[in-house]
């Protein structure tokens, strides 16, 4: 399993409208070839925003960052400060932590 974060802040959008955008494009994600499962982040306090992503291997996230999906994302000019990270994961103390692997 690989673990991918992205967050950003977003740029001229509201909260409520951001919402709603996310609920009319879940399914393409969740179709993504590799997701696991992404679970959306918001801090409206902090206009930070995002997901965590849950990924069967490194190869499946490096293909989303090749994707289509993730070029609109990327040169979407309502997420400014955009950062993506990525992280291997402990198998052992993620097993018993009850954590997917």
């Amino acid at each position: 399993m690989h673990i991918q974060i992205i967050n950003f802040n977003l740029d001229g959008l509201s909260h409520q409208d951001y919402s709603n955008a996310c609920n009319e494009i879940a399914q393409t994600f969740a179709d993504l070839p590799g997701l696991i499962s992404k679970h959306w982040l918001n801090n409206e306090e902090t206009n930070t925003y995002g997901g965590v992503y849950f990924w069967e291997t490194k190869e499946a996230m490096q293909d989303y960052l090749t994707s289509e999906v993730f070029a609109q994302v990327a040169n979407n000019p309502s997420f400014a400060n955009a950062t993506s990270k990525d992280f291997a994961v402990l198998e052992g103390p993620t097993k018993i932590t009850r954590g997917i692997t």
